[in-house]
């Protein structure tokens, strides 16, 4: 059985600031300009991108009835585990 392999992408996030300092992020916007509205969030937690290599706040998303994952890193940028050609 073959692993997915995945690769990282940079993305553009528009992301709410809370008062109490959370960042609750609302938007995907993929480098070839599709967006993705963020329905909801299940779950916050540090944890490792398995898949494409690096670590920060993983943001488990729902976009479009599915689940997916969001990383902020500590270089402040955000990226997206997207599958390879």
């Amino acid at each position: 059985m073959d692993q997915e392999i995945r690769k990282k992408e940079y993305v553009q996030v528009t992301a709410i600031f809370t008062r109490d300092g959370k960042i609750i992020p609302q938007e995907i916007k993929l480098e070839d300009g599709r967006r993705f509205e963020i329905d909801r969030i299940t779950d916050i937690r540090r944890a490792p991108s398995l898949k494409a290599g690096g670590m920060g706040i993983r943001y488990t998303c729902r976009i479009y009835g599915k689940s997916c994952y969001l990383f902020y890193e500590e270089n402040y940028m955000w990226f997206v585990e997207m599958k390879t050609a």
